[in-house]
């Protein structure tokens, strides 16, 4: 490997050698602040060390792994939202008795899995990725041991993502035999020769959609989410609802611009399906709930349905399009689990609509912001969320995609009703209003109160003033024109 090599890889090697630095730390002294400090200087350098390399032209290290502005931007929205998830997760352990530092661990190689997927070429790289993503998750979802259905959220996890990765690997292996390639380009060059999709090849594409339709939540393979979200640690379910579900979200769109997916009918009309039942299976079964967290499980499955709608456009607006959602989503999703994670206690999550009955009374900075960011989720004017999903309607409607529209709108309705269920629960008042509330330490206090502030004001300020974001990503995915996506 060349210098250059190593200066474009510097986010993923920063990441590696801080997991080495972090298990010698631990071995000769467990302390969790350091263990944190840590963590969070990592994160902030491996951010900042996309400034290096972000306005090169696309760097190729052959021939796993591409590093391009599309690269770029996804990895600095993995790194930032994996640094505020790590300054929730403090204020969250810092309270309980468990052994905290190996979480840490366990943080950063998954944030490694997701920043490897989005620069992502190869099936090699690809499946490595997923797996150091998807083996670091077991153990976090399970980490709160002692927990009452920690043990079961992790099981789940860990037997149906085994079931994901088998069928993406067999859909992996016919590809493969189909086009004589692993690598994006050799498969795209091989299916340009032909305007429809070889049965075995096809088959190949069916089975790989089961395994990302699994990583993404998407209806039918979104069975595991609400018990995952519901037993996982709420930083931890943050972390799946947004890195997670980014970095596999990034490796399709850069697959599909690779091998111009696109044009083929059954491949979209497969998508478009599963995108219409991911949006009312999410909403409606919302409706049903009592758990906040598992609420926001299903609200995530319908709003990985509306992503797909600007997915299916195929083309620059579109991609855009997804990546500005994508940013809303990453803000008011941290922002809602961050509000969980502030109000849980020692023994539970503050999980239930019980627990925020009357919630503006005794905790009015914590109502306020759990608000935001349900309006957000809701997609109400002055935030992100309706920022974002204008432009989702809009890609839609530029590529006269009238049913897919049609379809988000209507969900968009209903989905308002369960988000405006929980604020109406944190009005109500009770005789516990007035009872005093126990007084956070400094340290916790900033972690969950400062991270939750900064989110707050992303979620106002892209919402009044969407134009910055929208210019940054459009220089930083301009080298998508050169993939043939106009």
């Amino acid at each position: 490997m060349s210098q250059n090599d190593f200066l474009h890889l510097m986010p993923l090697l920063i990441l590696t050698f801080s997991v080495l630095i972090i298990m010698l730390v631990i071995a000769a002294w467990r302390n969790h602040k350091i263990i944190y400090a840590i963590t969070a200087v990592t994160f902030v350098a491996a951010f900042l060390s996309l400034f290096e390399i972000r306005a090169g032209a696309p760097y190729h290290i052959e021939p796993l792994l591409v590093v391009d502005g599309f690269g770029v931007f996804y990895m600095g929205l993995i790194l930032a939202t994996a640094l505020l998830i790590s300054m929730l997760s403090y204020a969250y352990f810092e309270q309980r008795e468990e052994q905290k530092e190996e979480y840490y661990i366990l943080l950063l190689l998954s944030t490694l899995g997701a920043c490897t997927l989005v620069i992502s070429t190869h099936f090699a790289s690809l499946f490595l990725g997923l797996e150091v993503l998807s083996v670091a998750l077991y153990t976090l979802i399970s980490y709160l041991r002692t927990r009452e259905r920690s043990d079961e959220a992790g099981i789940k996890y860990l037997i149906l993502a085994a079931f994901s990765s088998a069928f993406l690997l067999f859909g992996m292996a016919l590809v493969y035999f189909s086009t004589g390639s692993m690598n994006f380009q050799g498969i795209a060059v091989a299916m340009a020769a032909s305007q429809e999709l070889p049965l075995l090849l096809l088959t190949g594409f069916g089975l790989m959609i089961i395994g990302v339709g699994f990583k993404l939540s998407l209806v039918p393979f979104h069975m595991w989410t609400p018990d995952v979200y519901e037993g996982a640690p709420a930083p931890v379910s943050a972390f799946i609802a947004t890195v997670s579900k980014g970095g596999m979200l990034g490796l399709l769109i850069r697959f599909f611009m690779e091998v111009d997916g696109f044009r083929y009918p059954t491949l979209m009309l497969i998508f478009t399906i599963v995108a219409i039942a991911s949006m009312f299976a999410g909403n409606l079964l919302a409706l049903f709930q009592k758990n906040v967290k598992r609420i926001l499980a299903y609200s995530s499955i319908s709003h990985l349905g509306y992503l797909l709608v600007a997915f299916l456009a195929g083309n620059q607006m579109g991609v855009e399009a997804v990546t500005f959602y994508l940013v809303a989503y990453f803000i008011t999703t941290v922002g809602a689990f961050g509000t969980v994670a502030m109000l849980s206690g020692k023994e539970r999550d503050a999980e239930l609509l019980i627990d925020y009955r009357g919630l503006l009374w005794r905790r009015p900075w914590a109502a306020t912001v759990l608000t935001a960011m349900l309006l957000s989720l809701a997609g109400i004017p002055l935030t992100a969320g309706f920022v974002g999903k204008f432009y989702l309607l809009a890609a839609g409607v530029n590529n006269q995609m009238w049913l897919l529209v049609v379809m988000l709108v209507i969900n968009s309705v209903i989905g308002l009703y369960y988000y405006i269920k929980i604020i109406a629960v944190m009005f109500q008042q009770t005789e516990e209003d007035m009872e005093p509330r126990q007084r956070l330490r400094p340290s916790i206090y900033l972690a969950s109160v400062g991270t939750l502030a900064v989110l707050v004001f992303l979620l106002i300020g892209i919402g009044i003033y969407p134009t910055y974001l929208l210019n940054i990503i459009s220089a930083m995915l301009q080298p998508l024109e050169v993939l043939g996506i106009r």
